[in-house]
């Protein structure tokens, strides 16, 4: 993977930042990092102890479990990823070239402190990976 640039008109029309402010957007755009990636590129694996989230801006990924590809695209459920809601082996893989954000665990508490309206997607996308990797996964 390599960085890329956000820019704030496309990052308004992406499926996780349309409830957004333009003064969020920036705020989001001016705390988080963009990064290209190859089709089959490994974005963040289920060992990743950072809790950092990634948010699928444009392309698609899968997250790779017991020997599965379960797809999403940037206006599923599957569209964010955070290694600290998911138990057990697995990797998040591009299925095609895609662009992706990367959110510190820090920034995102902040943000959802400050009422960045995520809650249905991060509600939507804990739903989705529990009924992946199961009931017990954590709820945060």
């Amino acid at each position: 993977m390599h960085a890329s640039t956000t820019y704030l008109y496309l990052l308004r029309n992406t499926p996780f930042f349309t409830s957004l402010s333009k003064p969020q957007l920036r705020w989001v755009i001016d705390h988080s990092r963009e990064w290209e990636a190859k089709s089959g590129a490994t974005v963040t694996d289920c060992a990743d102890t950072s809790g950092d989230y990634w948010i699928l801006l444009d392309g698609g990924w899968a997250v790779a479990y017991g020997g599965k590809q379960l797809p999403a695209g940037h206006a599923d459920a599957g569209k964010w990823f955070s290694a600290k809601e998911v138990q057990g082996e697995c990797r998040l893989v591009t299925t095609e070239r895609s662009y992706v954000m990367q959110i510190k665990r820090a920034v995102m508490d902040a943000m959802l402190a400050e009422g960045f309206a995520f809650n249905a997607h991060l509600n939507a996308g804990r739903a989705y990976y529990r009924s992946i990797f199961g009931s017990d996964q954590p709820a945060r």
